[in-house]
Formats: C-alpha cells, sequence, structure tokens
C-alpha cells in the first residue's frame, strides 16, 4: 500500500484532515498531516511565512517517497517541493487546488477564473501581510455541506493566512516532469470556481481526472469518499 503526506489549504493547518487520516488507515495505507508555517500548532508570525517555507516544510515531512496530496491553496507548495525534491514525491494528488502555471502566482491564477467567490469575504490585516474570513461568513463559503459542527471546529483552528505565498510564481522544469500528477475537481466549490478547476485541467487525460460532488471541503463533507478516490490514484 502507499504513504500519504496531506497538505492543507489557505488558513487551514493538519487538523482539517482528522476524518480523511482513518479511512486512508483503513483501507491499508500510512497518511500523516503537516502543518505549514504559521498554521495550526506552527508558531511561525504569519508576517514572517513564504512559498519557500511552505515547499521547505513539504519536504522536510518525506522522510519516505509518498504520494503528496495538496488542498487548494496547497498545489503551489506541492509544486514546489517536487521541483526540489522529485525523488521523494510518488505522485502529486491537487484537491480542488491551483495548479500551477508558469510565470503565474497563485493570486493572478485566481483572477484568471471567471469569477472570484472568495474575494468578497477577505479582510486584510491591518500590515496587509496576511488576510482572513469573517466566521460568519465560513459556513457558505467553506462548509455549507459539511456535518453540523463543523464551522464551530474551524472557526477554532482558522489562522491568518499570509500574503506572500500567494504572490509569487513557482518555476516549473523538467526535473519534476515525471511526477505523475492527478485532480480531483469539487462541483459545488464555492471558493474555486468548478469552471475553473475544469480549464486547469481540460487536457489532461480523463483517467486521471476525478469530480466529487461536493463543496471546497471535501475532507469534512465525504472523507470515505475522498479516501476510496485517493486509494483508486493510488492503485494507477
Amino acid at each position: 500500500m502507499s504513504n500519504f503526506l496531506l497538505i492543507h489549504g489557505a488558513a487551514h493547518g493538519a487538523w482539517c484532515w482528522r476524518d480523511v487520516i482513518p479511512e486512508l488507515t483503513a483501507l491499508g495505507h500510512t497518511a500523516h498531516a503537516i502543518d505549514l508555517p504559521g498554521h495550526g500548532q506552527d508558531k511561525t508570525p504569519y508576517s514572517e511565512v513564504t512559498l519557500d517555507g511552505y515547499a521547505d516544510a513539504v519536504v522536510d515531512a518525506l522522510d519516505a517517497p509518498a504520494i503528496v496530496v495538496g488542498h487548494s491553496m496547497g498545489g503551489y507548495p506541492i509544486t514546489l517541493a517536487a521541483e526540489r525534491a522529485p525523488e521523494k514525491v510518488q505522485m502529486l494528488i491537487y484537491l480542488c487546488a491551483y495548479v500551477p502555471k508558469p510565470g503565474l502566482s497563485l493570486s493572478q491564477m485566481r483572477m484568471e477564473a471567471p469569477y472570484q467567490p472568495l474575494l468578497p469575504h477577505i479582510r486584510m490585516t491591518e500590515d496587509k501581510k496576511g488576510w482572513t474570513v469573517p466566521r460568519a461568513d465560513l459556513h457558505d463559503l467553506f462548509y455549507h455541506d459539511c456535518p453540523p459542527g463543523t464551522v464551530d471546529y474551524a472557526a477554532e483552528n482558522l489562522c491568518v493566512q499570509a500574503t506572500q505565498p500567494t504572490s509569487v510564481p513557482v518555476e516549473i522544469t523538467d526535473r519534476s516532469a515525471h511526477v505523475p500528477r492527478r485532480y480531483i475537481r469539487c462541483a459545488d466549490d464555492r471558493t474555486i470556481p468548478p469552471e475553473y478547476q475544469v480549464t486547469m485541467t481540460q487536457d489532461w487525460p480523463a483517467d486521471h481526472v476525478v469530480t466529487m460532488d461536493c463543496a471546497h471541503s471535501p475532507f469534512f463533507a465525504k472523507p470515505r469518499d475522498l479516501a476510496a478516490i485517493l486509494h483508486d490514484f493510488a492503485k494507477g
């Protein structure tokens, strides 16, 4: 079976994978999640957080080769990690995530989408180096199809999201060209438009892309279904 490393998205942490890890374990895999710098239990000030630091954290967590899953914003650091240590990455799986385009930062990619559902909810910190989302907006934006209690749990754990990691591009070279890539689209996503998820993967082989009938947080909404898809991707 396979070894999975699970990487969260913006403002989240390893905590968001709590329901997926036991499902993967039940399928015979090993799986663990980490807090990127400035997230979860990592106390790096958001003003010091960088995309380079994110990628370093992913590489450092790869004690053995693994399938690396990145959610949402996590698509950028997992791609950069594969560039830096391709021998440690067996596969990249993008979960309703941004797949970096040459020369474009995540913020620039966001503006390429046909609409930007997240932008009206962003509240910048006074120093403009981070942002948050009001608690009142969490349900409709991230968790509207998730079990009761999800918003309360998330609100206790969400952090300030640093702006620097979303302001710089990832240079993609031949170093990671051989690393297999898969994508999981979320058809009811209210954060990254589903149409843009199609655009990012429109030239991928059909069997490299799966669509889930859920919103932006399948790790809470459908953890067993998500684990089954990861399992199938791992089997090749």
